[in-house]
Formats: C-alpha cells, sequence, structure tokens
C-alpha cells in the first residue's frame, strides 16, 4: 500500500498543488476540492495545526526599545531642518514583544518551508498586505484546537464534477 496519492502528476506538480491548497485551507478557512485531494492536504493541515498546538505557549515576552517616527496632524512624518537637511524626527517607545523559543521557531520555520506566501489584495497596489500563515497557526488556530485530539479537518462530500464526473467536497477547518 502507497504512502500518499499520486494524483496523476509528477512529483513536483503535486508538490506545488498540494502547498497550494494547504496554503488556502489555512487562509480560508475551507477550500473546495476533489476527494482524493482533500485527503492528502488533511494530512499535511493536521501536522501543521499539531505544531501549532504543541508550540503554541513556547515564548516570551520581552520589552524592547523602538525608534518611532513622530506624525504631525495630516499623518506624515514630521520633519525639521538641521544642518541644512530636513531630517524626520523619532522617538522612542517601550514595546512588548513575542521571542520564540528555539523549538517554536523551528516550528514556524518548517511551515514557513511549506507554506506559499500569501497576500490579500487591496484597492490598490499598495495597499496589499502580506498574510503569516506561520504566525496564524501559531497564535490563532494552535489554542483554538488545543483542547482537541486530532480532527481539525472536516471533508463534506457536496456531489459530481459536471465535467469529468469527479467527487467535489470540502475541506474546511472545524
Amino acid at each position: 500500500m502507497a504512502k500518499y496519492r499520486k494524483l496523476s502528476r509528477t512529483s513536483s506538480q503535486r508538490k506545488a498543488l498540494l502547498r497550494g491548497q494547504v496554503s488556502a485551507l489555512l487562509h480560508h478557512g475551507r477550500i473546495v476540492t476533489t476527494e482524493a485531494k482533500a485527503k492528502e492536504v488533511r494530512k499535511i493541515v493536521e501536522h501543521m495545526i499539531a505544531l501549532g498546538i504543541r508550540e503554541r505557549d513556547n515564548f516570551e515576552e520581552v520589552t524592547v526599545q523602538a525608534k518611532v517616527p513622530e506624525r504631525d496632524a495630516d499623518g506624515k512624518r514630521r520633519k525639521e531642518v538641521v544642518d541644512g537637511r530636513k531630517r524626520t524626527v523619532y522617538t522612542t517607545v517601550e514595546k512588548k514583544i513575542k521571542k520564540d523559543k528555539p523549538s517554536r521557531l523551528h516550528a514556524r520555520r518548517q511551515m514557513l518551508a511549506y507554506l506559499y506566501p500569501v497576500t490579500e489584495k487591496g484597492e490598490k497596489r499598495r495597499e496589499d498586505k502580506k498574510v503569516d500563515l506561520a504566525a496564524k497557526v501559531l497564535d490563532e488556530l494552535g489554542p483554538k484546537y488545543a483542547g482537541r485530539n486530532g480532527g481539525y479537518t472536516r471533508i463534506v462530500k457536496i456531489g459530481q464534477r459536471k465535467g469529468d464526473g469527479a467527487l467535489e467536497v470540502v475541506l474546511e477547518l472545524v
């Protein structure tokens, strides 16, 4: 018996397909796909969420000093002239940040090595935002599923696809 389904694709095509679907599922929470693909994606997503659960509290909060530019009433950076040149005025602010411990950092890097980068589109190109899926798994999904022992996804059959008759399913996070 094989360890995985080949999905009628070469290894590079199969890996790209699964990476894309795993990234889409973690970003949107549900995807529509064929049953065979859903069963393969489910294995990978369940493993990533298990990583997130294991490492959810494995960080320490550290206070750091950061230089932040001062803003004027219009929201633009405030400038002042120093030695005949315009310079931005900065203030020092203390911020609390989460510093990953080594095992959590390793888990984050494992996820980032597999997941594709995701951007949410804004109305204008400069309004596009990058989504950190690894942070989402560690900070949102890990604590959400902490009380569950597996079974983080659900497959719901929705019928046959019109073109080729393949069984379509909805794969969603529970």
